[in-house]
C-alpha cells in the first residue's frame, strides 16, 4: 500500500486524527506499507500548524519526497505547490505502477484530479 499525505493529512496527524495515526503506524510496522511526504506539502502543513514538519519528518515510516527537477516542473504548472507536489508524488512509477493514494481531510479539493483519495475524516 502506497500512501501520500497531503498537508491537511499531516496537520490532522499532529492533532491526533485516528485514521492518520493508523496509517503512520502501519507504514512503520508493516513491510508492504509505504508513506510518502511531499516536501512542499510538508512546508504548507507547518505553516498551518507550526511544529508539524518536525513531527512528520521524525516518523520512522515516512519517506520525504524531495522537490527534484521533474517535480519542480510539475509544480510550476499548478496553482499551489503543496497540492501539485502531492499529486506528482502520487503518480504511477516503476516501483508503484498503480500510483499511490492521497490521504487527506479535504477530499473535495481532489475532485477531478488524476489521483485516488483516502478521506481521513471520521
Amino acid at each position: 500500500m502506497h500512501i501520500v499525505l497531503d498537508e491537511t493529512a499531516m496537520a490532522a496527524a499532529g492533532k491526533g486524527n485516528l485514521l492518520a495515526s493508523r496509517l503512520i503506524h502501519r507504514a512503520h510496522t508493516e513491510t508492504d506499507w509505504f508513506l510518502y511526504v511531499p516536501a512542499c506539502a510538508l512546508v504548507e502543513a507547518d505553516r498551518a500548524r507550526p511544529g508539524t514538519a518536525e513531527h512528520i519528518a521524525a516518523l520512522p515510516g515516512a519517506t520525504i519526497v524531495e522537490l527534484d527537477l521533474p517535480a519542480a516542473l510539475a509544480v510550476a504548472r499548478q496553482e499551489t505547490w503543496a497540492q501539485a507536489h502531492t499529486e506528482y508524488a502520487a503518480q504511477p512509477t516503476a516501483d508503484r505502477p498503480e500510483g499511490a493514494i492521497v490521504a487527506t481531510t479535504e477530499p473535495g479539493r481532489w475532485h477531478g484530479r488524476p489521483v485516488r483519495v483516502l478521506d481521513l475524516n471520521p
